[in-house]
Formats: C-alpha cells, structure tokens, sequence
C-alpha cells in the first residue's frame, strides 16, 4: 500500500511536468529575449512553498551565469524594494495567481519599469494581468489527496525553473569553465582546478595503456583494447609519438557498414588520425570543454613532442569511482 500510494505521487508529477510541455509557446521566447537583453538581474518572488522554488530556481540561475536574487513580498514592502530597478527582471511564482502578499507588491514593480513575468497555475488571474508575461505551470490536480499541500504544482514550477536556466545556458554560451568560477569549493569545482597531469593515467613505460605500434593488425590491436576495457586504444610510431586513434565506436560503425577481415586489415586503415589532444600542464576544466565540444569521452594526453604521456576519461574527471591524485 505504501509503496503504491509513492509510486502514485511521482506518476502524478512526472505527468505534471510533461503536461508542461503543451504549454510553452511564444511567452517563453520573450521571457528568454527579455532577460537575455536585460541588463540587470533577474529578481524573483514567492511566497510560503512558491517562495522556496524561488529561492531554488535563483541558486541555478546564479550557478548557470545568470546574475539572479530572491525577494520576498513582504520584506520588500519594507524596504528590500530598493534592490529592485528598472533593468531588472521580475519573476512572480504563485500557482493561483491570488496571493495577497504578493499581489500588493505587483503595483510597486510595475511603477519601477521593469518587465515582470508570471509563473502561475492560473493565466486569468490578478498577478497574471498584471505582468507582461504570463508562464502557464498549470497542473490537473495535487498528488495531496487533500488537494491543500502543493506538490504536482511546486514540481511544475520547479522544472519551468530548470527549463529556463538551461535554455539560457545554451543562449549565452555558458561554458564548463565559467561553470568552475562560480562553484570553487564544490567537489567538481576543485576536481576542475586540478591540473591534466595529476588525474591521468600513465605509465606508459609499463605497458599500462592501451597502445600499438603502427602496422599492427585490428585483431591485435582490439585485443590490447579489451584488455584495458577503458573503449580506446592508441596508434604510436617507434619514437612514441602519437599516430591515431581507434575507439570501440569505430569499430562498430566499420562493421555495421561492411564485412571486415580484423586479421588482415591494419590500423592505420580505421585509425581517426591526428586526434583532438591535452596537455598534461592544462587545467581539467580545458579538457572537459573539448570533450563537450567534440562530444568525445576520451582525451590522450600529448607533450609539446606529439609525444603521448597519458589517458585522460571523463569518468575521471567527474569522479566516476575514488578521486585519487597519480601524484
């Protein structure tokens, strides 16, 4: 019973949240036009459950690059109207649309000049005519069986939240890196301001990476990458300087498109030549950029020679396992 009734409530906010989906439409392009043309901060306001996905949804904007701040009604009927101008942004949240405490402040918004946004359950409502931007995050129904405490509703203002921070990411091309500045004490935070050479995997000397000499047969070569099973092996000269690289991406898309003989054919015949590459005196954050950028999970680590050095995963950059130094 008490498992059913759990399951229940998440099918019902998950339900929610897709319904979202009916509802954006050209309201959410301006609110992203106008606060990405906006030369202030982005100020929102809620009050009692509203008020806390407030106050969530202004923690991922700030972490996300954009430059945001609660205010509560009430505190800013008292004074904390002053942060507000009118470069700024206004975000109400509200499901009904007729919170008394902050309706009362929406005249005093108004007369500043910014533009004010709602986020509401109800598009006829008071708050809702009285912004210039009205953001349905209707839900049916609360999975409460009271229908009091807001749950389906609260999520759904929470993940139009998440909708908007991450379409402003992609808008203002916030990258991995700027993500690091704002978050230095965070576990990834401090994992990007290491250093390439003091999470990768080396000795090669040792024959602990995954590596052929070129000439080497395909045969040969997957067997090295099997071994390592870390989905990659590199393609090396005698002097150690890097040639290519074949993943096990490769391989699949070589043998969906034809019939091979691994026996006979070389690596150089599949190789990716001339690979993207690290150095291991660049930061993390470096590495993680070109691996999203590139859409790759794998970087080999060169010196200023061509000359390979280490592997470098995303798993060891995200922590995949015991973050350990090789240091």
């Amino acid at each position: 019973m008490v498992i059913d009734e759990a399951i229940s409530v998440l099918k019902q906010e998950a339900e929610s949240i897709l319904h979202l989906t009916e509802k954006i439409g050209s309201d959410f392009e301006k609110m992203v036009e106008v606060i990405c043309n906006s030369k202030g901060r982005v100020v929102i306001s809620g009050i009692g459950k509203s008020g806390l996905i407030g106050k969530k949804i202004v923690a991922t904007l700030c972490s996300t690059g954009t430059n945001a701040i609660f205010l509560h009604p009430v505190e800013a009927m008292h004074g904390d109207l002053g942060m507000v101008s009118k470069n700024d942004t206004f975000i109400a949240i509200s499901n009904s649309g007729e919170t008394g405490e902050l309706n009362i402040l929406l005249p005093s918004i108004k007369s500043l000049g910014c533009p004010m946004i709602a986020f509401t359950g109800n598009p006829n409502s008071t708050m809702a005519r009285e912004c210039d931007i009205v953001i349905d995050t209707g839900v049916e129904k609360e999975a409460c069986p009271l229908g009091l405490a807001p749950t389906c509703s609260t999520t759904a203002q929470l993940a139009m939240g998440d909708a908007l921070a991450v379409v402003l990411i992609n808008k203002k091309q916030f990258k991995v890196s700027d993500f690091k500045k704002s978050h230095p004490g965070g576990s990834l935070g401090q994992r990007l301001s290491c250093m390439v050479e003091e999470i990768m995997f080396s000795n090669l000397s040792e024959n602990n990476i995954p590596s052929v000499l070129s000439g080497t047969t395909m045969i040969k070569a997957i067997n090295v990458m099997d071994k390592f099973k870390i989905g990659a092996v590199f393609i090396l000269d005698t002097k150690n300087s890097l040639l290519g690289i074949i993943t096990d991406g490769d391989i699949r898309h070589s043998i969906s498109k034809m019939a091979i003989d691994f026996n006979s054919m070389v690596v150089e015949e599949l190789m990716t030549r001339n690979p993207h590459v690290i150095s291991p005196k660049l930061p993390l954050y470096d590495a993680l950029n070109i691996m999203e950028q590139h859409q790759i999970t794998i970087l080999p680590v060169t010196d200023e020679n061509n000359s390979l050095v280490g592997i470098l995963h995303l798993h060891d950059i995200l922590g995949k396992g015991a973050f350990k130094f090789t240091g």
